[in-house]
């Protein structure tokens, strides 16, 4: 494929949130940026992940180098294993993010064919025609990098997910000035996080949470349950500094949380002092007002640690009248049910509740730049095309406008997953799509895909219920041997069920010897009928399965 042009091919996170992953192809090479899933909506029954369909990449396994992650975020490395299944090629990541990764390959059975390679900010490396640099970015997470991608006709920029914080806990701040260098040299394109496009100003440091938790500390007079994501390493560094400070002891609750805390620890990311943890089987030895648990669970996950811990129904963390309960984390959208019903059963166990209602303070901040962040990055960068990326499409459409509003863009384009964009020195033009979408992972004892038959199915039995009409046919004289059965589940209305089965019958005295030993004739009709009649006395459409007994 020689076409001297670079080609800019989102598979994922353009027009959803989540799900992030794009390849950049110059020729006969290709790189992935990013792997990531999404959670599934409520109306995808039974699906427990979806990832990009990366039919693309399949087609052209050939040609595909490597995958370079930017942080280790889910929606970032969460579809990994499905497509390290398919593709063997090394990945590239920061330190912290590799640990992420040995983790969840391990977990797959992957993680002995996949070749590791950790990457550093300001430490170049080459994959084909492309010469790599990591630029230092901050976020919720750590050790999170940009990707300042040379290629044969301009170099281009890709941010991951950012936020300008000037003064981290770690004190690794974010590279403004790797980036102005960039914007000095000439930068053809900029792909830049979409995500808080919405929100004016500036997003405050991960610091601007503190005054408001030392003051929830200072007033919690029994045990203090803390839970916020088990990725947000910098709030439960916070949380531990401040645990410290009023001399409280500190138990992990929650897989999750146990294993980012070891993996922070063993990579110096949160440093903790002799005596402060403690096992949580040790929780009772304690007087509460000494204890704080941080326990995972703070999207209302049915069985994370603070779920259980709502209903009474965990091994060592109990919620006890007087505790205080933080959640430190913002509410994703869909969400909700599940993080009110906990809030509702910790109520229950008369907890003080506390989560952001953004009236007293600060217990949470985003990870993501707001527009100003943005504007800046744009004025450093001055990039001739500029590309938003992650988010619905009417936050990648409004990044396009306030990117044209700085006037240091000379052109914005608006991408979706498979569109390719063909790029030179000057100039930028969409071409045909290349198969993009979603694929549904049913993840039990195996991965396995879900077709989206299977979705409707299961939408129809949730919404409209199932009836199974039973028969025992004679297959040599076409004799129907006893009176059908009809079973009617998960749906109201009048009770059918005395007519269902007559019209059962009906439909099958009306049909000759042979239609009758023609199972395929007998099943159609029997669903047609059955069909009519309910719709006609309920106005239901449920799945109607008619089972032949071959006698």
């Amino acid at each position: 494929m020689q076409t001297k042009k670079l080609q800019i091919i989102p598979l994922g996170g353009l027009g959803e949130f989540g799900m992030n992953c794009l390849a950049l192809r110059w020729e006969d090479d290709i790189i992935v940026i990013d792997a990531g899933l999404m959670f599934p909506e409520t109306e995808l029954l039974g699906v427990d992940i979806v990832v990009p369909d990366i039919t693309y990449l399949i087609e052209n396994k050939k040609h595909v180098r490597a995958i370079v992650l930017t942080h280790g975020h889910e929606d970032h490395i969460g579809g990994l294993p499905w497509m390290l299944n398919e593709l063997k090629v090394p990945v590239y990541a920061t330190e912290f993010t590799l640990a992420y990764v040995e983790d969840k390959l391990e977990e797959h059975g992957l993680l002995d064919e996949t070749e590791l390679i950790e990457i550093e900010p300001k430490v170049k490396f080459t994959i084909g025609p492309f010469t790599i640099e990591p630029i230092r970015v901050t976020h919720s997470l750590v050790d999170c990098v940009a990707l300042a991608i040379e290629t044969p006709v301009g170099i281009v920029i890709h941010t991951g997910d950012f936020k300008i914080d000037l003064a981290p806990l770690d004190d690794k701040a974010f590279d403004l000035h790797t980036f102005a260098e960039y914007g000095k040299r000439g930068v053809l394109a900029l792909l830049q996080d979409s995500t808080n496009v919405e929100r004016t100003g500036y997003t405050p440091s991960e610091r601007a949470v503190i005054p408001r938790l030392d003051e929830v500390l200072t007033q919690a007079k029994k045990k203090l349950f803390f839970s916020c994501f088990s990725s947000s390493i910098y709030r439960i560094r916070i949380a531990m500094e401040l645990a410290r400070k009023h001399g409280r002891k500190v138990a992990v609750v929650g897989r999750s949380m146990v294993e980012s805390t070891e993996i922070a620890q063993d990579l110096g990311y949160i440093e903790i002092p002799p005596g402060l943890m403690i096992n949580p089987g040790q929780i009772r030895d304690f007087p509460p007002e000494q204890m704080m648990i941080l326990i995972s669970g703070t999207q209302g996950e049915p069985l994370s640690a603070l779920s259980r811990a709502a209903v009474d129904n965990h091994k060592h963390a109990k919620v006890e009248p007087g505790d205080t309960v933080v959640l430190s984390s913002r509410i994703i959208p869909g969400n909700e049910k599940g993080i009110f019903r906990v809030i509702d059963h910790l109520s229950r166990r008369e907890a003080n509740v506390i989560y952001d209602d953004g009236q007293h303070g600060l217990i949470h901040v985003s990870g993501h730049g707001s527009q100003e962040e943005m504007r800046l990055l744009i004025n450093l960068v001055r990039p001739k095309f500029f590309i938003p990326i992650h988010g619905d499409y009417r936050f990648l459409r409004r990044h396009a406008q306030v990117a044209m509003e700085t006037g240091a863009v000379d052109h914005a384009i608006v991408l979706e997953d498979g569109d390719v964009l063909e790029l030179d020195k000057d100039d930028a033009r969409k071409q045909e799509k290349v198969t993009a979408g979603r694929i549904l992972i049913d993840s039990g004892s195996s991965i396995d895909v879900v077709e989206d038959l299977v979705i409707r199915d299961r939408r129809i039995l949730s919404e409209d219920g199932v009836v199974l009409a039973v028969m025992a046919i004679n297959k040599r004289t076409g004799k129907v041997e006893r009176e059908p059965e009809v079973l009617m589940r998960g749906f109201g209305g009048a009770d059918i069920t005395d007519q269902a089965r007559e019209t059962v019958l009906k439909t099958l005295d009306g049909l000759s010897t042979e239609q009758k030993s023609d199972y395929g004739v007998v099943n159609e009709r029997v669903r047609v009928e059955l069909k009519r009649l309910i719709q006609k006395s309920t106005g239901r459409r449920p799945m109607i399965m008619p089972v032949i007994l071959e006698i």
